[in-house]
């Protein structure tokens, strides 16, 4: 070749070859695949280190991907993304997942791992040691419940929906019966309320960016007593407050003061999710390799742990992913309106029952035709738009039996029943009887003693080192009968707590309940039998009025009800003026709604509780003027709507006032109803025992 050709062969290839290099870098641009990620900050990310453009970098990096992060502010923005093809993939909150898996058809491609190499975290609560909550967890005593305890208490969570920290506890707590709905179960806002309804006015419930958001600020905010419980996983504290001095939040207390609580449950933890109508099998594979390799990778480690606060990414799938905690998350008021039929839940507010079964103690029946529980069944059956069966049981006992076994679906029981059942059969309090007299879902237990007597003078004297139990040595005192709630089981339950009498141990004394009790009080005082001259209330009193006695425990109307001068009197009572009153030894608790939460649904709970508290609206009103015109009828004061057809008997007022002797129904739970007289009956040695014998179990 010559030198010529030589000269203009190389002319030509130094023209052509920057075309030929655009060429081929315009066809390896071509060949890019763009993928967009809807990224919204968690409260797991180390905000100084974040920096989503490195996720992008990275991809691109390993990939024939050209990366678009998507910045979002919600989690409601990454499912919105997703649906409307605004992003290709999200990592997502796992309520947030399964609202989009069930609602709209999104999918689980991988699941993040947690620094246990685990793909779902434990829910719970922590306390402070020193609280009332952190002692009933590490005391040992078996009557101490603390997840009863949280009831009233403010509460600090993660932040509104937010699995670990909101959904999974509120699900436990409502699906076992401490918690319960008030309000439309299809509206997601229901939540928000059952929240301060059960637990205090002042509970925790942060946006994104505030001081309390996430995990972190949950625990903050129980530190620095802006709540008495923080809901988080089972690591918040190690994470926060667990690598000593120097390193450890400026707000942390010591690790040792802050007790965890029995997990709530499993809540999953970040799935990666993807619409599957934008993405195919081919591109689900390579972002799948891409996520599941990058811990192999020093820059991959880095974004695991700067932007996802993770250690790994797992491969897995909607159903293995997400379905084990839908028992939990189907008890969320409003998250049902988000599922679709997949797990076949009932959006609408009547109960999913095909008849429900009320049970009542045949014994408390008046055979007044007014007064048949029948009526009750009617009423309700109107409002269930179901058939509704009375179910009459010889003994409470039974109506324990048939809850416990699921053959009734409510049942109303008195304050004795109803604590054992709530402890040994982990049945649960609806609602609650209100009293017609208080107007309230209790009554008071009282001690009365002679005006002129030292527990009077000890009591008047202002004087605080003179208190009148404290005198009550070689004292008789009266009371109703050895097994009275009012007169004997709370104020011994009060003496022994306050240490005003020594309590025995249980494996000292075997159980007698008269000896027990006459060895607690003194071997002369009067805890009569059925039929003699002190029995009851009335019997009490007049044992104090006749002097066998010096203080009487009874009912705290007991003495207007038959010594009041207005008051028809006994011939035996003293003047009115020569009792006096002691202050209150404790309230018991009035008749409950009991219900098994194992057995009934959370649709059908709601459903029942909002058609017992309906009766509270509907007064029967007689020749009433109303705008000028005269009704009598059933008046439903909700609607202002008047029916002038329906019998008497068969309106609200009429069915409170004929069945239970009551003014209204309340709704209530468990630890609010009947924790104070438990606090109390729990002191008194062998009181299972007792309360077998009250039962006849």
């Amino acid at each position: 070749m010559s030198v010529i050709i030589k000269k203009n062969l190389i002319i030509i290839i130094l023209i052509i070859a920057p075309i030929i290099s655009g060429c081929l870098q315009d066809e390896e641009t071509e060949n890019k695949t763009d993928l967009v990620i809807a990224l919204e900050v968690d409260e797991g990310v180390n905000t100084d280190n974040y920096n989503p453009q490195i996720l992008a970098d990275y991809i691109e990096s390993v990939s024939d991907y050209d990366v678009t992060i998507y910045n979002v502010n919600s989690e409601g923005a990454l499912i919105e993304a997703l649906r409307f093809g605004n992003a290709d993939i999200a990592l997502m909150d796992a309520g947030s997942g399964w609202i989009g898996w069930q609602q709209h058809g999104l999918e689980v491609l991988v699941a993040d791992l947690n620094e246990e190499g685990k793909s779902y975290y434990n829910s719970h609560a922590w306390v402070k040691r020193d609280s009332e909550i952190g002692v009933a967890q590490i005391d040992g005593d078996r009557f101490s419940d603390p997840y009863s305890l949280l009831a009233g208490k403010d509460s600090c969570h993660t932040g509104w929906l937010k699995s670990t920290g909101m959904l999974l506890p509120m699900g436990f707590l409502i699906g076992h019966g401490y918690a319960n709905i008030i309000g439309d179960p299809d509206d997601v806002e229901t939540i928000r309320y059952t929240i301060y309804d059960f637990f205090g006015d002042n509970s925790s419930i942060p946006d994104v960016g505030t001081q309390y958001y996430g995990y972190e600020g949950a625990l903050r905010c129980l530190s620095e007593g802006g709540g008495e419980v923080a809901f988080g996983n089972e690591n918040t504290v190690d994470i926060y407050c667990g690598n000593g001095d120097n390193q450890n939040r400026d707000w942390c207390d010591d690790e040792e003061n802050y007790v965890q609580l029995p997990s709530f449950g499993k809540s999953p933890s970040n799935p990666l999710m993807y619409n599957p109508e934008i993405l195919d099998n081919e591109s689900l594979k390579k972002i799948e390799e891409i996520f599941t390799q990058m811990h192999n990778y020093p820059e991959g480690k880095k974004i695991l742990s700067d932007i996802f606060y993770s250690t790994g990414f797992v491969s897995t799938n909607s159903s293995a992913h997400l379905s084990t905690y839908s028992a939990l998350m189907s008890n969320i008021p409003g998250i049902s309106a988000y599922y679709n039929d997949k797990y076949e839940l009932n959006n609408s507010i009547s109960t999913t029952l095909p008849k429900v079964r009320i049970g009542f103690e045949n014994s408390n029946m008046d055979q007044n035709n007014n007064s048949k529980p029948e009526l009750l069944g009617d009423y309700l059956s109107n409002i269930l738009g179901i058939e509704v069966e009375i179910q009459l049981f010889e003994s409470e006992s039974k109506i324990i039996e048939s809850l416990s076994n699921g053959d009734i679906d409510i049942g109303f029981m008195a304050e004795n029943a109803a604590w054992y059942s709530w402890k040994q059969n982990n049945l649960a309090v609806m609602a609650a009887i209100v009293d017609e007299e208080t107007g309230t879902s209790n009554i008071k237990s009282v001690a009365l003693v002679r005006s002129d007597s030292d527990m009077a003078y000890a009591h008047l004297d202002d004087d605080f080192t003179t208190e009148p139990l404290n005198m009550l040595d070689e004292k008789i005192s009266c009371h109703p009968s050895k097994l009275d709630s009012y007169g004997t089981l709370v104020p011994i339950g009060k003496l022994i707590k306050d240490g005003h009498i020594a309590t025995i141990e249980s494996d000292i004394v075997e159980f007698d309940s008269l000896e027990s009790i006459q060895v607690l009080l003194g071997n002369n005082s009067s805890i009569p039998q059925e039929g003699t001259n002190y029995y009851g209330d009335l019997g009490a009193l007049k044992c104090l009025s006749e002097g066998y006695g010096e203080i009487a425990f009874t009912k705290y109307n007991t003495l207007d009800k038959y010594c009041h001068e207005n008051a028809n009197r006994e011939e035996w009572c003293l003047e009115y003026g020569e009792y006096l009153s002691l202050p209150s030894l404790g309230e018991i608790p009035t008749k409950s709604v009991m219900y098994n939460p194992n057995t009934l649904d959370i649709q059908s709970r709601t459903a029942i509780l909002n058609a017992l508290i309906s009766l509270n609206y509907k007064m029967y009103i007689e020749n009433y003027s109303i705008m000028g015109n005269i009704y009598t009828g059933c008046y439903d004061i909700s609607v202002h709507i008047i029916d002038e057809i329906s019998p008497k008997n068969s309106c609200g007022s009429e069915i409170l006032t004929n069945i239970f002797n009551s003014e209204g129904i309340t709704p209530t739970n468990s630890q609010d109803h009947l924790g104070k007289y438990s606090e109390l009956i729990s002191k008194i040695p062998n009181i299972l025992e007792y309360q077998n014998e009250i039962l006849q179990i």
